[in-house]
């Protein structure tokens, strides 16, 4: 085949260790114990996809069997050894592929051809790709083999699941964990390929190439050809036109978008969404982008750009970084509860744009606003000198009054329609207060879970902490979640704790009973009683107002 009509993946896969990216660790661990003869009887390379972990077996197969010896392995001129090797038709190292080769015949047929030593090389080796996909029986009939295989004969494994292979095989295989490519590397790497084929290609768009790769070295190079086939004569690929190739948005709609859902603009919201959905977008990678700016967000000040995987451009990292001084890290740890229960919800409706829709209009209803002193929980009624707080802000008041559903009391001047819905509004400000209200509310099943089964470690505003015991049904998390917000029109987070924490409330009262009992029976009453009635029991104590025992 031309070499010029292979697509760039092939055409430019790496020949030698010296042509690895991002491996260079590797390279010189496997070239160092070959150099000092303690070779082990089967490499095991893991790793994602298109990181190079067939491509560094063939390497260590041509390292192995090379003419010219280690020190002076073939670079660019190759030996027969070296270059049957590239090409996949050199008779002492047999490539198979375990995805379509997975059982125990096929592995027997293997052992048995390893009987007989190599022809024209020194080693004769076994580059098995995707081994996880082989059969149990398959693996055990390779253990004893690959334990004590003979001199000439060398394994050399790779894998996207390492954990579906059996420990005793791993036990046997030197392991190589191949990292993914770091975005600059891989930025660099691409850029040489683009200059080497005359390629028009704008720097930003080449980032997003890199992004959408996620570390790997062939998806890099296959987004880069297909990007690169996509381009008339003399025409320069930019960011815009990558995005529309490759179904990717601008970033800068979703901060958009993300700045308008905390302003409350639910119009402008939805039709820069269905603006998005227009370019081809799929919901669920619409979902996991806005996870992805989430976690921008909470964490901007720690980031950087280039830990950001090229993901945002210096003006939206700038935005990012500007915005999330205003927005209460309560809401954004919120606002990825909603987005994960909203990915997990789209399969199950039938029209997932219109389930996007009401996600974000759901969002629209929980918000916190920053202020230059402290984060409030804003009313849609606020006064007008809490509106003046917020002018040097981007939220305008028309905004403020937009936000809904989360409101704060005023401790010195309360605001009438505020009180007159405290009216309807329950006030949970402790565990022994949400038991009461589950008693008031005749929420027997609650109280009784709450009372047996649960353990408090921490009670804060809105949030509550447990630990449990098997007994606990499976759905109280979900019933205690409804009803808190029936109750108090808040959104409550409860959280399981690997702490032990308080025993439970029936637990508490059997001890309090307990002790109540053991003080009675040193009491003289109780001696005096014993005396006369020698065979009575003390099973339960009762206190009256007065404070006095009674049996």
């Amino acid at each position: 085949m031309n070499n010029n009509s292979k697509v760039l993946a092939l055409k430019y896969r790496p020949q030698s260790f010296r042509d690895l990216i991002g491996q260079e660790i590797v390279a010189e661990t496997i070239t160092n114990s070959i150099k000092a003869n303690k070779i082990p009887n089967a490499y095991l390379f893991t790793g994602i996809r298109g990181i190079g972990k067939t491509t560094t077996a063939r390497i260590v197969a041509k390292a192995l069997n090379c003419s010219n010896g280690i020190d002076n392995l073939c670079k660019e001129k190759f030996c027969e050894n070296c270059k049957s090797i590239s090409e996949s038709r050199h008779i002492d190292v047999l490539e198979m592929d375990a995805a379509s080769k997975t059982g125990v015949d096929d592995v027997r047929d293997l052992i048995e051809f390893s009987r007989y030593g190599p022809t024209s090389a020194k080693y004769k080796i076994f580059i098995i790709d995707e081994v996880h996909m082989l059969s149990k029986q398959a693996f055990n009939a390779l253990l004893k083999t690959l334990e004590e295989p003979p001199k000439y004969l060398k394994f050399i494994f790779a894998t996207t699941e390492i954990k579906k292979i059996p420990i005793t095989v791993l036990s046997r295989c030197q392991r190589f964990d191949l990292s993914r490519i770091k975005s600059s590397e891989l930025l660099e790497f691409i850029k040489n390929i683009k200059d080497k084929e005359k390629g028009k290609v704008t720097e930003d768009a080449l980032k997003l190439i890199v992004k959408i790769s996620e570390g790997s070295v062939r998806d890099a190079l296959s987004l880069l050809d297909r990007a690169l086939l996509s381009l008339d004569d003399g025409k320069e690929l930019d960011l815009n036109s990558a995005q529309k190739i490759f179904g990717y948005f601008d970033k800068s709609q979703l901060i958009d978008l993300f700045e308008l859902i905390l302003m409350g603009e639910e119009k402008k919201v939805i039709d820069i969404y269905r603006n998005i959905y227009d370019q081809g977008i799929e919901p669920k990678v619409f979902i996991n982008d806005f996870l992805e700016l989430l976690y921008y967000f909470k964490n901007i000040n720690s980031l950087t750009l280039e830990s950001t995987n090229f993901s945002l451009n210096d003006e939206e990292f700038s935005k990012i970084e500007n915005l999330a001084n205003k927005v209460d890290t309560e809401v954004l740890i919120l606002f990825w509860q909603f987005s994960i229960s909203s990915l997990e919800e789209l399969d199950k409706v039938s029209n997932q744009h219109l389930s996007i829709e009401m996600f974000l209009i759901r969002l629209m209803h929980l918000k916190f606003i920053k202020s230059e002193n402290k984060v409030e929980k804003v009313d849609i009624n606020l006064k007008s000198e809490e509106l003046d707080k917020n002018k040097n802000s981007e939220l305008t008041p028309k905004t403020i009054n937009q936000i809904k559903n989360i409101a704060q009391e005023e401790k010195n001047k309360p605001d009438v329609r505020t009180e007159i819905k405290a009216e309807f509004k329950s006030y949970i400000n402790s565990f022994e207060d949400l038991i009461e209200i589950c008693s008031k509310k005749k929420e027997i099943k609650l109280k009784y879970e709450l009372e047996n089964n649960v353990n408090l470690v921490k009670f804060e505003k809105n949030i509550i902490e447990i630990s449990f015991n098997e007994k606990l049904s499976k759905d109280f998390v979900k019933d205690l979640s409804l009803k808190l917000f029936e109750w108090t029109s808040e959104r409550w987070i409860i959280t399981f704790s690997k702490l032990k924490g308080q025993i439970s409330v029936k637990d508490r009262e059997k001890n309090v009973k307990k002790i109540l009992i053991e003080e009675m029976k040193d009491s003289k009453m109780f001696k005096s009683v014993m005396d006369k009635f020698p065979d009575a029991e003390l099973i339960d104590v009762n206190i009256n107002e007065d404070g006095v025992d009674n049996d």
